[in-house]
């Protein structure tokens, strides 16, 4: 901030901190609902659109198109089951990154994804993907390798996604 003033600077502080309050507010006012989604554990309505976007793109590759539907319901569950494995705070953490992408307000700004995330083309969703991969900004990097680990563990747990990586399963004792 070379080239301000003290007082310019106490300016730029005290406004930065309303914004971040104020967004926070936001955030904690518009949270989707505590409540899981019919048929799971965890996983919330809202966390069932982000995920039900994203898993697709980031297994396209990995799973012919014709199985992707399954491998998205497999895939969600896994995550969901996951999610009751983790300690309270990672799953605090977890809860906190999938809001933040639910919401209208932080996901446009911070995805570049302004609609519903159901609207959302592969191309779009992949730019997301790369722009947190490529940030700057540490956070987003640990967001994307967060989504990625979580979508990624759930998929590659499940026995029919071992024979496209040439994993034979485990040993039979």
């Amino acid at each position: 901030m070379a080239g301000l003033s003290r007082r310019q600077v106490l300016k730029v502080g005290l406004l930065g901190g309303l914004l971040l309050g104020g967004a926070g507010l936001a955030v904690s006012l518009g949270r989707p609902a505590d409540d899981p989604a019919g048929g799971y554990a965890r996983l919330r309505s809202a966390d069932l659109e982000v995920l039900g976007a994203l898993v697709p793109v980031i297994l396209a590759g990995a799973v012919p198109a014709e199985r992707m539907p399954a491998a998205l319901a497999g895939t969600l569950r896994g995550i969901d089951d996951s999610l009751t494995r983790l300690s309270p705070a990672m799953l605090g953490l977890t809860v906190q990154l999938l809001d933040v992408l639910a919401l209208p307000l932080t996901r446009g700004p911070l995805t570049g994804i302004w609609g519903a995330w159901s609207e959302a083309t592969p191309a779009d969703l992949g730019r997301f993907l790369d722009r947190w991969r490529d940030s700057r900004l540490a956070l987003l990097q640990r967001g994307h390798a967060s989504l990625l680990q979580l979508v990624l563990m759930s998929w590659y747990g499940r026995p029919e996604s071992w024979a496209h990586c040439g994993y034979p399963g485990p040993p039979a004792i």
